[in-house]
């Protein structure tokens, strides 16, 4: 398998784009149009993906501001362990929990299709759960110092610290 950046590698359409990326081989960025696959190398993804404009946070943790899940401007987290193993998702632009809450499920309804799983969560949200082969989507809030809301998209079987 490749690790390699790839660019324009999958045509961008919604809804459920799942059907168009491959996400047990990686994650597609729509702005800059860049295919992340899981398992590179943090020094090589460090090397190879200069149009993302990464920002280290600490050791095996990347971030960078881009546009993906069906045109959402959003902050991804890129987290390393023995290889590409986890993105997450904040959404700087917005105002408050309820908005972030919801533009993200909007979004990730709309690029992967309805949840897998839909649960009760805490702080009166619900947690949902998408699976693909290979591949998990988690969308929940837990109380951490006050509500906070978590996107994870992670490549499952990979222990993720």
């Amino acid at each position: 398998m490749s690790a390699n950046p790839v660019f324009d590698t999958y045509p961008l359409q919604s809804p459920m784009m799942h059907q168009q990326m491959d996400l047990s081989k990686g994650f597609q960025i729509e702005e800059p149009r860049v295919f992340v696959p899981w398992g590179t190398p943090e020094t090589q993804f460090m090397d190879g993906f200069e149009r993302l404009h990464l920002r280290l946070v600490k050791h095996g943790y990347f971030t960078t501001h881009c546009t993906s899940l069906s045109g959402l401007s959003v902050e991804v987290g890129f987290r390393f362990y023995q290889g590409l193993v986890e993105l997450q998702f904040h959404c700087s632009s917005c105002p408050d929990l309820p908005t972030s809450y919801d533009v993200f499920q909007r979004h990730l309804e709309e690029t992967f299709g309805p949840p897998t799983l839909t649960s009760p969560g805490s702080e009166g949200y619900l947690s949902h759960t998408w699976t693909f082969a290979g591949v998990e989507i988690l969308h929940y809030v837990q109380e951490h110092f006050g509500p906070a809301e978590n996107v994870r998209i992670r490549k499952t079987g990979e222990r993720i610290q």
